[in-house]
């Protein structure tokens, strides 16, 4: 199971936000595939790389746009943490995200 941690999904509603001062319809067209793309996580967890920054097999990526969607390998469930730029730190983007 798929499981949107809270910091991951204000991620996911800024980065809407962001998109939707130039497209609503672009915004929620990103946002929904965002999501859609997570959903494999279910049936094929590994499908993403272990971040490069962390070296955790557990803690992987997938590349969805230009976003770096960062999710864990739990037990019972895959855990999405954070929804970051590729450009942007992601150390200091990373860190900020898991302390909310």
């Amino acid at each position: 199971m798929v499981r949107w941690t809270r910091p991951a999904r204000l991620d996911l509603k800024q980065i809407r936000d962001y998109i939707a001062r130039d497209s609503r319809f672009y915004a929620e067209k990103v946002s929904l595939e965002i999501v859609e793309k997570s959903e494999i996580l279910n049936s094929f967890p590994e499908a993403g790389r272990i971040v490069p920054e962390i070296g955790d097999p557990n803690i992987r990526e997938l590349f969805i746009y230009s976003y770096r969607l960062i999710y864990e390998i739990l037990p019972t469930k895959i855990e999405i943490l954070a929804l970051i730029h590729a450009k942007r730190n992601f150390m200091e983007q990373f860190t900020k995200a898991s302390r909310q």
